[in-house]
């Protein structure tokens, strides 16, 4: 991915951008993912297993999740297994559960009932990014990518990291006067040091332009195909639709789980956002370029 791609290099709008200690989203993501289950996924029976490719490795499983928070349960029974070098996207109606899995992956909440498990090849296994990430204002985009690889065992490649997300041209501009499609590019690039297993990432393209919703969801694919398992939470149909695999909750459960096209077979319609409906009814919080709350 070129440092000089228009969609990222040329944005000159500032983001209102609130400074804040820049390792509070690090440290509370890495200290909770040291609880998450890291027991290998892969059953390898009487005989020596095959190597598995990155296509059909599971990086991540949950068998039975549930959460609840008080009297409200927000997942019920979920079972999701989750490839290593695809995309799964996320989709559902508002109060669905998309941001409590999410958080559940990423070892941020413990679940109220069944297991999650991530394998633990990686140094760092679990990578998360938050819908609104936050760094020091006067930080440049180089000094805080390297401020959280300081803070990682494993060497990293700072240079490397930001041409993969696309700012690479943009190393040197300080954090207050990046826009708000390039604030989200540095919470990718920060979730991606380390190499972890898998990737969360919670509505990164939320509010964006167009352009830029496509630029990220290029972006992630781009990731993917270096070996991790991404999964990202999204109300954009059409990024969804450029997905490995689409997961549909509904009410806290798993209303579909299969390849985009897939889905739409099922639903015997001929886009996603079609099936969508199909599948949770009129109560639409996920269309096509349009963003309905969370």
């Amino acid at each position: 991915m070129s440092d000089g791609n228009p969609e990222v290099a040329d944005e000159t709008e500032e983001a209102d951008v609130d400074e804040a200690s820049p390792d509070v989203d690090e440290a509370a993501a890495d200290e909770a993912a040291a609880d998450v289950d890291t027991q290998s996924l892969e059953d390898t029976g009487g005989a020596p297993a095959a190597e598995p490719t990155p296509e059909s490795r599971v990086v991540a499983r949950t068998d039975g999740l549930g959460v609840r928070f008080g009297d409200v349960q927000v997942l019920s029974d979920v079972d999701l297994a989750v490839q290593g070098g695809a995309v799964t996207a996320v989709v559902g109606a508002n109060g669905s559960g998309k941001s409590t899995l999410l958080r559940a992956l990423a070892g941020l909440l413990e679940p109220t009932a069944g297991t999650v498990q991530v394998v633990a090849d990686a140094a760092r296994p679990v990578g998360f990014c938050p819908q609104d990430p936050r760094f020091r204002a006067h930080f440049t985009v180089d000094e805080t990518l390297s401020f959280y690889a300081s803070l990682l065992d494993a060497a990293v490649d700072v240079d490397d990291t930001l041409e993969l997300v696309g700012l690479g041209a943009v190393a040197d501009r300080r954090v207050d006067a990046l826009s708000g499609g390039m604030i989200r590019l540095l919470g990718i690039a920060q979730a991606v040091l380390g190499d972890p297993e898998l990737l969360v990432l919670d509505e990164p393209a939320s509010g964006l332009d167009p352009s830029l919703r496509a630029h990220i969801f290029e972006t992630l694919r781009d990731v993917a195909a270096t070996g991790p398992a991404v999964v990202v939470a999204t109300h954009h149909l059409s990024g969804a639709a450029t997905a490995d695999r689409v997961l549909v909750l509904d009410d806290g459960g798993v209303a579909a789980d299969d390849t985009p096209e897939a889905v739409m077979a099922d639903a015997g319609v001929d886009s996603l956002d079609a099936a969508f409906t199909a599948i949770v009814g009129d109560e639409l919080a996920v269309r096509a370029g349009t963003e309905v709350g969370e």
